[in-house]
């Protein structure tokens, strides 16, 4: 069975086909992607407008290369999957419309996914996949959550934050330093020129007893202290980066073991964007590995938004019979849209 994924919530286009067997995890046949990064940087973030706009653009000849990549023909293609959601409204339209256009116009039926399962089953495209169950963490510019999984479509949300995501955490404070777009890799690469204990920035809910995030008041913290500096922050730079780096890179680690000692599992996946940090990467496997856990991650070209995620988990459904495609091809998106609505 043969799969094509198209991601389109936001600022990447991603097109992939997978195949599906009757045996074993699917397999990534070609995947292509466009960022739309250097087009937002000039307005310091995502304009979704124009990313709208973009996705128009690129969508069906990132298909097209995708179809002579993997030496396959648009009338084999059994599937067709889109993100329903979340993710800008405009953006999550192309995507679903040109979906359900080529569904409609091959007779093939379309499935919907959700953007974060893709992110959460983006570990099985891996060489190194996990096995069911295990904890998640799912880190990004938009969400940070901890979830438990059984297995396709049955996940427990442990912990979520309630205010900004890490990602976001990452992004702002980057601004305050005047670091461009986009601002969390630019804060990460600078940070490994500075010392993480600088400054002593604050942890929140570092020991609250949950498992729930707040990084809104870290983003304070750092707007205070870049104030405090003045004419010196353009020297400390590097240290500041690096504190706040490691204050949130240490609530990430500790709410996630927390989750693996509440749980009793010893497996822990985390995906998202924020996932590629590695200061994370490091101080996780450090942590796991003195309590004989393991830590599974998506291969770095997977841990951003793309098509590839999306193709893996509507094949998972497929596999699992989690979820059906359909012949429907009247279409919505839905731009906020829990995880734990898919159980």
């Amino acid at each position: 069975m043969l799969i094509l994924g198209i991601e389109s919530s936001c600022d990447e286009t991603g097109v992939a086909l997978v195949e599906a067997r009757d045996a074993g995890l699917p397999v990534l046949r070609a995947q292509a992607l466009h960022t739309q990064v250097a087009m937002h940087e000039a307005y310091g973030g995502v304009v979704p407008e124009l990313a709208s706009r973009d996705h128009i653009r690129r969508v069906l000849p990132l298909a097209e290369a995708v179809l002579r990549d993997a030496g396959a023909k648009l009338r084999e293609l059994d599937v067709i999957a889109y993100t329903r959601g979340p993710g800008l409204a405009g953006a999550l339209l192309v995507g679903a419309g040109v979906a359900c256009a080529l569904g409609a116009a091959l007779g093939k039926p379309v499935l919907g996914v959700h953007h974060l399962e893709g992110h959460l089953l983006s570990p099985f495209l891996s060489a190194d996949p996990p096995h069911f169950p295990f904890i998640a963490l799912l880190v990004s510019g938009g969400h940070t959550q901890l979830m438990q999984v059984e297995g396709v479509g049955r996940y427990t949300l442990l912990g979520e934050t309630i205010d900004d995501a890490a990602g976001e955490a990452f992004d702002k404070s980057a601004k305050l330093m005047g670091l461009g777009y986009p601002g969390g890799p630019a804060l990460s690469r600078l940070a490994e020129q500075g010392d993480p204990q600088a400054f002593k920035l604050p942890r929140p809910l570092l020991h609250s007893g949950d498992l729930d995030f707040s990084f809104a008041g870290l983003k304070t913290a750092v707007l205070t202290q870049a104030k405090k500096l003045g004419g010196e922050l353009e020297g400390r730079k590097a240290d500041l980066a690096a504190s706040t780096q490691a204050a949130i890179v240490e609530v990430l680690v500790k709410k996630s073991l927390a989750a693996l000692e509440r749980s009793g599992l010893q497996s822990i996946v985390i995906a998202g964007g924020v996932g590629a940090n590695k200061a994370l990467r490091a101080e996780l496997n450090s942590a796991c590995a003195k309590r004989g856990a393991r830590v599974h991650y998506p291969e770095l070209d997977f841990c951003t938004d793309n098509g590839a995620m999306i193709a893996m988990a509507a094949a998972m459904r497929l596999q699992a019979k989690a979820k059906a495609a359909t012949t429907i091809y009247a279409f919505d998106v839905k731009p906020r849209w829990p995880l734990a609505e898919l159980t």
